[in-house]
């Protein structure tokens, strides 16, 4: 048995043979080292019972693993399944992690990709690695890494295999988090260096990987509010008052694992707000720390545009519309990438996609024919008619006409034989061993079908039969999933006396169009409560969780508690509920009469004020941490003057995250418009906000609005 000591250095054997060295953090550090990795943890599998233990933990500190310190080996996690399938786990990015592995995701939604592999003999299981790249890694791993993490694997399973044979217990090693810097001080000067740094106008604050301050220059130090010395070797986060927000501890996480930029803007009490940049590397953080004028004062220059986003390059050649049809969501998805993959590659100028619904052809779609009342012929045809389309349904078989002749001699009279067309395939779509359709592709010119192209096309049509029936599925679930949330989600807002109300929603683009982003108004006499909030996740688990959230909230609204408390019982009530997601929200209880509105806030991005005189400003508000994550969690409240004419605006981050773009940026933007738009009609102000948000536009995250008016008929 191999086993695992509790201490950092060697153990001696239980027969007191000599020890073992400690390799195994040795040997994941070399693993990470020659694939580049930049993140990595070493398993163990006990003896006792089907649970693998992290040993070794490596580049990261150990917390951002620490809720997979145990893992069973039914969990659906890659560790697991690399185990139970003694094969390596890949997972090439964000979008595929959230896809196969929901819980990684949800505690760690960054872009990187990872890798599992099992460390075993042909013998025996020992245990288990992961190692882990920065979203910058290209989406596929390579054949050189994938043979230097299996040989990797494979030594340190014989050297296990070894020291077992031997009774060695293999001693846990100390994790690592970095290799020793070079010496900065051979290059330039270590004093010199010091100098040129505190000249600097801005704040340089060093973190290292834990996020503890290893230097800062006198410019941070002085818009930090501390002296340098209190600063240095504390959490920036637990040693400035106003930074402990765990919107911002998630930005630091974020850097790291996807060793990318990011940025937040935080508000320096009385009212200074300062812009964070974060640049990552494997031995820390260098932070930026400017004045955000432009969010403070809402008059900076506008964000810059975002070019489009590039349209994929199709995809022409016949061997490789297998791929083309995998990225096929709905059954138009499918028409499109017909027509535009398959058709041309074929060379047939118009194609029509054909099911069955009640017995009868049912028209999926189509392209390319001049007149549409040529397809709607298809449309309804009893399935007992003899057409070629029905017999490539019915039987299985496709059917190749090189010219009108050959068909008219087959099929004799029938009404689609005047088309326009000359030349005809009719490919049968068989999927799971049944028909659920058949794709007919019609060309301009007489064509011969030689036997390789009749073998090409027909197998084009089992592709094609996949794609759809997935398709249809979708559809099928979508349609649910949309009718599910359309029932969650207020068909109307009533607002009190006094107030005006606008919404929007959108879901993200990806996935099943269905979010977890809601917002509700609920009038209780004399005072109105307002609610946004995020639950993360896209499918239709998040939307079922934001109902419950919903009705919660209205529930504890309609007893009349206070705002912290309403906070407060919905935080227990989604702990309660068991469920591994968290939430973000923001609640107000609106006074029209009094002209206030008393806010708390949950981890929530904070709301804009334009005031009547058109100025605009981001609210400081006191939060507490997500939903969800803290049974005794606090939410303060903050009260806040809603003179008449005035607009709250209530958002979730979908309206102002965008990758690679500062969300100072965004809110300046968002500030300009209010203030050069804000006195339009509400539900006009809520079209243009939607209209001029950059992130709103790429939709990589569910987005909702929700403006609040004061008027001075209360």
């Amino acid at each position: 048995m191999v086993g695992v000591s509790d201490g950092p250095g060697p153990a001696p054997a239980a027969d007191g043979a000599p020890a073992a060295h400690p390799v195994l953090s040795l040997a994941l550090v070399s693993m990470m080292q020659e694939v580049h990795a930049h993140f990595g943890g070493l398993y163990l599998l006990r003896s006792d019972e089907p649970v693998l233990e992290m040993a070794v933990h490596a580049g990261m500190p150990r917390t951002f693993a620490a809720p997979w310190e145990r893992v069973g080996l039914s969990a659906p996690l890659p560790v697991a399944d690399a185990v139970r399938a003694r094969r390596l786990v890949w997972v090439g990015g964000e979008e595929e992690m959230a896809r196969c592995y929901p819980r990684i995701a949800v505690v760690l939604p960054y872009p990187f990709a990872l890798a599992a592999l099992p460390v075993a003999t042909d013998r025996k299981v020992y245990g288990a690695v992961f190692v882990t790249w920065p979203g910058t890694h290209p989406p596929e791993l390579s054949d050189w890494e994938r043979d230097h993490l299996w040989a990797a694997c494979d030594r340190l399973a014989l050297r296990m295999e070894r020291a077992a044979q031997e009774d060695r217990p293999l001693v846990r090693g100390a994790d690592v988090l970095t290799e020793p810097a070079g010496a900065v001080a051979d290059t330039l000067g270590s004093v010199e260096a010091a100098r040129m740094v505190s000249r600097l106008p801005y704040g340089l604050v060093s973190l290292d990987l834990h996020g503890r301050i290893g230097f800062v220059n006198t410019a941070a130090a002085e818009l930090l509010g501390r002296p340098a010395g209190e600063l240095l070797g504390t959490l920036m986060w637990a040693s400035v008052p106003w930074l402990n927000d765990p919107m911002y501890e998630d930005r630091y996480r974020g850097a790291l694992l996807s060793q990318q930029m990011m940025s937040f803007v935080a508000l320096r009490p009385p009212g200074e707000w300062l812009s964070f940049r974060m640049y990552p590397s494997t031995t820390g953080l260098s932070v930026r720390i400017s004045r955000a004028k432009a969010v403070a004062q809402m008059a900076s220059e506008a964000p810059r545009e975002e070019a489009t986003p590039p349209r994929l390059v199709t995809i022409s050649q016949v061997l490789s519309l297998a791929g083309a049809l995998t990225e096929a969501v709905g059954v138009q998805d499918v028409v499109q990438l017909v027509w535009d993959e398959v058709a041309p590659a074929v060379g047939s100028q118009a194609m029509v996609i054909l099911g069955s619904q009640g017995g009868r052809l049912h028209v999926l779609g189509h392209r390319g024919y001049r007149d549409p009342h040529t397809v709607e012929r298809f449309h309804g045809l009893p399935l007992t008619e003899r057409t070629p389309g029905t017999h490539a349904l019915n039987s299985g078989v496709p059917a190749f006409f090189g010219s009108q002749e050959e068909r008219e001699r087959l099929y004799p009279g029938r009404q689609e034989t005047s088309d326009g067309f000359a030349a005809w395939a009719y490919l049968p779509l068989i999927a799971s061993g049944r028909p659920v359709g058949t794709c007919v592709l019609a060309y301009a010119e007489p064509h011969v079908f030689p036997a390789d192209e009749r073998a090409v096309l027909t197998s084009l049509g089992g592709l094609i039969a996949q794609a759809l029936e997935r398709a249809r599925l979708y559809d099928a679930k979508h349609r649910l999933a949309h009718g599910l949330q359309q029932a969650l989600l207020p068909h109307t807002l009533v607002p009190p006396p006094g107030i005006e109300a606008a919404a929007r929603y959108l879901p993200a683009t990806h996935g099943m169009e269905i979010g977890g982003d809601f917002y509700d108004l609920v009038p209780t006499l004399p005072l109105t409560a307002a609610v946004i909030g995020d639950v993360q996740g896209h499918n239709v688990t998040a939307a079922g969780l934001m109902g419950q959230i919903r009705t919660g909230v209205r529930a504890y609204t309609t007893v009349g508690q206070a705002p912290h408390e309403v906070m407060s019982s919905t935080n227990r009530l989604l702990i309660d509920l068991g469920t591994e997601l968290f939430a973000s929200c923001l609640y107000l209880r609106l006074d029209p009469a009094r002209g206030r509105a008393v806010m708390a806030r949950a981890g929530h991005p904070p709301p804009l004020l334009r005031r009547p005189d058109g100025q605009v400003r981001v609210l400081d508000l006191a939060g507490g941490p997500l939903l969800g994550i803290d049974p005794d969690a606090v939410y303060p409240t903050t009260e806040v003057s809603l003179a008449p004419g005035a607009v709250l605006v209530l958002y979730t981050d979908g309206l102002v995250e965008t990758p690679g773009r500062d969300i100072e940026d965004a809110l300046v933007g968002l500030g300009r418009l209010l203030s050069e738009t804000g006195a339009e009609p509400l539900e006009t102000l809520a079209d243009e906000v939607i209209r001029h948000s950059a992130a709103a536009r790429t939709r990589m995250d569910d987005v909702a609005v929700l403006l609040l008016r004061a008027r001075d008929d209360a």
